[in-house]
């Protein structure tokens, strides 16, 4: 048998072990953390929120970043506000339990502003301060222009509000801009991978603080070890690139909507100047905490709840 033969099929029973670790872990990610809210169908898919705090509350809107889901608020933040707002953290499309109908392609930042705002108006919301972390700032920065409506105030954490010239270290694994290798990837061995190296991952994204050891589990990150997650991830970087330019050109004469940006001073996934300070602007303050990094939802709950206590209470 020839070495080409011995190495194609190494590389088949390398695949088909992947995906079978993959399906292990996927299955053991959706017992530890199971479905924590309700599903509401919207156009393009199905958003899966959680509802919480008096009904008759001003209303807050949590939106999570990349490769994360909705208990990254509840981790510590909703208890520290539900009981003055009624708080509705969700997944984001294709993140958590949420789905999307394209076949869990992806979803651009346009169409995901347009099915979290199709979410609120059928949970009956008329106005809302727009909490986004990270990519979920990039987020309710497009609610802002294209539905502006329905959004009473931005209260941003750590924000992508411009361009990224380079990935940051802990998410270069994501640049996969081609569909069908993502999903590829996602099927067979992304997932392990991710497995594998998700203490250094964990590391560089909460750095210089430390991530908690209840992180994979009580935050939610374990559903990342998803084909899905990936998938979305991936996405979610392309979606990034491509979109942003065209949409930090339309601050300038579109961003009406006030607020703030709370941003961790040590921040070594985003710039607090190139997507903090620079917003100023546009009329969005920009706060710093001292010696915290990008990850301030999980490891300053407090300071970002009085932040948006802040926010809120100029304009509900």
């Amino acid at each position: 048998m020839s070495v080409v033969i011995y190495v194609v099929l190494g590389v088949a029973v390398l695949v088909m072990f992947g995906a079978l670790w993959t399906r292990s872990l996927a299955q053991g990610a959706e017992r530890g953390v199971p479905q924590a809210g309700t599903l509401m169908p919207v156009g393009g898919g199905v958003m899966h929120y959680v509802d919480t705090g008096p009904r008759d509350g001003p209303v807050l809107v949590l939106i999570h970043g990349i490769a994360g889901q909705l208990q990254h608020f509840t981790y510590g933040m909703v208890d520290l506000l539900q009981g003055d707002y009624r708080v509705i953290a969700l997944d984001r499309p294709g993140c958590g339990y949420s789905q999307l109908a394209n076949d869990g392609d992806g979803a651009s930042l346009g169409d995901q502003a347009r099915m979290i705002d199709a979410l609120l108006a059928g949970l009956g919301v008329e106005r809302a301060v727009v909490v986004g972390h990270s990519l979920g700032g990039a987020v309710a920065l497009r609610m802002a222009l294209d539905c502006p409506d329905r959004i009473g105030a931005l209260a941003l954490l750590c924000p992508l509000t411009h361009t990224q010239p380079d990935a940051p270290d802990a998410l270069k694994g994501l640049q996969i801009s081609t569909s069908w290798v993502r999903r590829l990837m996602g099927a067979t061995i992304a997932v392990p991978i991710g497995k594998m190296t998700a203490g250094k991952v964990l590391g560089e994204v909460f750095k210089p603080e430390q991530c908690p050891d209840d992180f994979m589990d009580r935050a939610g990150a374990v559903l990342g070890l998803r084909p899905q997650a990936f998938v979305t991830a991936c996405s979610d970087m392309s979606a990034v690139q491509l979109e942003m330019p065209a949409q930090a050109a339309r601050y300038e004469g579109e961003l009406t909507i006030p607020g703030g940006i709370l941003y961790g001073a040590e921040d070594g996934t985003l710039s607090p100047d190139r997507h903090g300070q620079s917003m100023a602007q546009y009329g969005l303050s920009c706060e710093t905490l001292a010696g915290r990094g990008h990850m301030i939802p999980i490891s300053a709950p407090e300071d970002c709840a009085g932040f948006i206590r802040r926010v809120a209470a100029k304009v509900l």
